[in-house]
């Protein structure tokens, strides 16, 4: 800082010492004597400066009083002459207001009663005074007589019982209407509901409840009339009301509110004369009437709160995800209509009778569903029928909407529950009827091969038991679920945006998804229970083999061929037919391996006794029937796709215990200490019962079992603390751990070929 700025001051030197600097200032006690008296000499100039100041204060104010004294003056004087002017023009006015008033010039008396008022408000604070008092009375007084002037004048020109009226709009009149807008408010709607009253007056008459035109069936007439009515109001009497007043659209408005209470009438009093056709019909043409105000009006005149946003129409087979799908952000959304339900309100509580109906026509579709499917028959396997979707099923969901739009246009309240509780009741017989009770029936009997046509490696074997065509309708059945599900899933939604909010928790269907999961895993099962059922016999003779005769380790044994040809005949056309369901094509895959390779294993355990060619045969034949499994999803396709991990798992975990299985019954059992500690770490299970299996396999002797149970149970490792006590010895092998006994399995095999 002191380089930039250069001083000469010592207190900005860095080597600053102040009490050097002090004692340089007051070298002596005289010194310091003397700054005191400095002081005292500068506190007495101040002084002297600050009462100068005060007296100089005081002689501003007595220069500048006689000043504000004049302003005050001048003030005063002006506000005096502007109150005397707006006195002078009150009292003229109110002179000439009383003068036009008498003469009806109401032309004349809009502008200046306007002026009038406003002249009035400045003299509020004057009331105290008899003559501004008198005043403002005259005032109220032409203002009374000017409201029950016009009043008269609209009561002589629209009589209420005569029908005599003027050829056109009366100017009279017109300025009539341009005073009531300043006059009190009550006079202007007195005007409106006089002139309403008397411009539907004919509209009461005509259309009574014992008139023939009244009835539903006619009520096109009851719009056309308001429509040529409104024509003629706005022919002659367009400008005679100020723009403001919205008398077109007032007109309209009272006419619905009309139609609204003798509709309600003469429903009540004809109820039983009420069928869905006439009421879709009545309200058909009410909505459509609602609609043409709410494109012709805004209404700005309606005293209750808007109308609910009109349902925007809708439109894949899902009916019911096409809103969404064709939805144009930048297309801007329908506006409100604040006239939906000022006329249809009257038909909410005869929508019983439309309810009834829908119930009545469902069970009818649902009956000819049922009939066409018994006439047509299930879908062909190899036609473009086969697997798909049922067409009943997407009829079904497009009736479903039109009756939720048609329902939610006349009521967002307890009928959109109703016709709820109908949606779910034909759900659920539609699951029940077309779907569930279309399923092939499983048989209980089933044939097979012999064990000595699979010795003689003939392929002599009983069919599955269901046909392609059964497949293909049990796919077909599966899609169809799949569909319904996920549509019952958005119908929900739908249900929900258009009933009252307060409502919207009683919308549930659930149950009914519920229904068709069922259905779906009922198919699969039976998919499954069919492929597996047409391998028993394979898996039955397999275990009744002579595998302690077998002398040599040849080719795939006939029963596995008669497995792989069973899931090349079947798999291949439940994947094609749940291409579009390929999730469900992945369960079917994983609940067969989940069923058919404990079958497989427990089969095996009854291959008893085994001499060490046929453990080595059986061996060749796991791998084989492993390699088919992993290749289960993709076999017969020419398209290969690799199998879902979590299938790959499944049947690695499986068929690997069963290769353990036999590589145990392959070791020697001597000595019994080695084969015992093998079987523990190949199986890593802990279960007696599995280890006596193995001793059956092996053909030994009860009393070698005995002590090699004894044994065995002596060599189990003590479970861990906290331990559950199951079978299972060690966590589950690690991929790579399952691999590198596949690699070896396969040396194995190789070997002994």
């Amino acid at each position: 800082m002191y380089k930039v700025f250069p001083s000469q001051d010592p207190l900005d030197r860095a080597d600053f010492n102040a009490v050097e600097y002090i004692n340089t200032l007051f070298p002596t006690e005289q010194a310091l004597e003397e700054a005191q008296i400095a002081i005292q000499q500068l506190f007495g100039k101040i002084k002297d400066i600050k009462d100068k100041a005060e007296k100089s204060e005081q002689m501003v104010k007595e220069i500048t009083r006689d000043i504000k004294q004049l302003d005050h003056g001048k003030r005063h004087l002006t506000t005096s002459i502007t109150t005397l002017n707006h006195l002078h023009m009150l009292a003229g006015g109110v002179d000439s207001l009383e003068a036009m008033t008498r003469k009806r010039q109401y032309g004349e008396v809009a502008n200046l009663l306007q002026g009038v008022v406003n002249v009035l408000e400045h003299f509020h604070k004057y009331m105290g005074i008899p003559q501004i008092r008198q005043l403002s009375e005259r005032v109220k007084a032409a203002q009374s007589e000017l409201g029950t002037q016009i009043l008269a004048d609209f009561e002589e020109s629209f009589p209420a019982q005569g029908s005599k009226r003027p050829g056109g709009p009366s100017n009279v009149l017109r300025d009539a209407c341009l005073v009531a807008n300043v006059l009190d408010p009550r006079i202007k709607q007195e005007i409106i509901k006089k002139f309403i009253r008397q411009h539907l007056s004919e509209y009461l008459v005509l259309f009574q409840e014992n008139q023939d035109v009244a009835w539903l069936d006619k009520i096109d007439r009851r719009y056309a009339w308001i429509k040529r009515q409104l024509v003629d109001y706005e022919e002659k009497y367009l400008r005679m009301f100020p723009e403001e007043w919205c008398m077109t659209e007032r007109i309209a408005v009272e006419f619905c509110h009309i139609t609204r209470v003798e509709l309600a009438k003469v429903m009540r009093t004809r109820a039983k004369e009420i069928e869905v056709k006439l009421l879709l019909f009545a309200i058909q043409r009410t909505t459509n009437f609602e609609g043409l105000l709410a494109k012709r009006f805004t209404g700005c005149t309606l005293t209750d709160t808007p109308g609910k946003r009109p349902e925007s129409p809708l439109e894949t087979t899902n009916p019911f995800l096409e809103d969404e799908a064709g939805e144009d952000p930048r297309k801007p959304k329908a506006p409100d209509n604040p006239f939906h339900g000022i006329v249809s309100k009257c038909f909410e509580p005869h929508l019983y009778v439309y309810i009834e109906s829908q119930d009545k026509n469902l069970g009818e579709l649902i009956d000819r569903f049922v009939a066409d499917f018994r006439a047509q028959g299930p879908p062909k396997a190899g036609t473009e029928e086969g697997g798909a979707v049922l067409p009943s099923c997407a009829d079904l969901f497009v009736y479903y909407k039109k009756c939720m739009v048609q329902c939610s246009q006349l009521s967002t309240g307890e009928p959109m529950i109703a016709l709820t509780t109908i949606f779910q009741k034909f759900l659920r017989e539609y699951a029940w009827k077309i779907l569930s009770g279309n399923l092939p029936k499983s048989s209980s009997n089933s044939g097979g091969l012999t064990i000595s046509s699979l010795l003689k490696e003939k392929e002599c074997s009983e069919a599955a038991k269901f046909t392609m065509d059964e497949l293909c309708l049990i796919c077909s059945i599966l899609s169809t679920a799949e569909y319904c599900l996920a549509t019952t899933q958005q119908l929900e939604e739908k249900l929900k945006e258009k009933v009252d909010k307060l409502l919207m928790e009683r919308i549930n269907l659930t149950g009914e998804m519920d229904t068709f999961s069922t259905v779906i895993s009922n198919s699969i099962q039976l998919l499954v229970q069919d492929l597996d059922a047409a391998c028993d016999p394979a898996l039955t003779a397999m275990s009744k083999m002579p595998w302690q005769s077998v002398e040599h380790v040849g080719d795939q044994s006939p029963y596995v061929t008669s497995i792989i040809m069973h899931i090349k005949q079947n798999v291949p056309i439940i994947r094609d037919n749940l291409a579009s369901t390929r999730k469900y094509f992945t369960q079917f895959c994983i609940k067969f391996t989940n069923s058919f390779i404990p079958k497989f294993i427990n089969h095996l355990f009854r291959c008893k006794p085994i001499s060490m060619v046929g453990a080595e045969q059986l061996l060749l034949d796991t791998h084989s029937l492993k390699t088919v499994l992993l290749d289960l999803p993709s076999i017969g396709s020419q398209v290969l796709r690799k199998a879902p991990a979590s299938y790959t798992k499944i049947v690695v975990k499986g068929m690997t215990r069963a290769e353990m299985i036999l590589k145990v019954v392959m070791a020697p059992h001597e000595p019994p200490v080695v084969f015992v500690d093998n079987y523990i770490k190949l199986l890593a299970d802990g279960n007696p019962e599995t280890f006596q299996k193995i001793l059956d396999m092996k053909g030994l002797k009860r009393s070698e079992q005995s002590s090699m149970l004894e044994l065995f149970r002596q060599r189990l490792p003590t479970p861990p603390s906290g331990a559950d006590g199951g079978s299972s010895l060690f966590s589950t092998p690690t991929p790579e751990q399952e691999s590198s006994r596949i690699r070896k399995l396969e040396k194995l095999i190789k070997k002994r070929l």
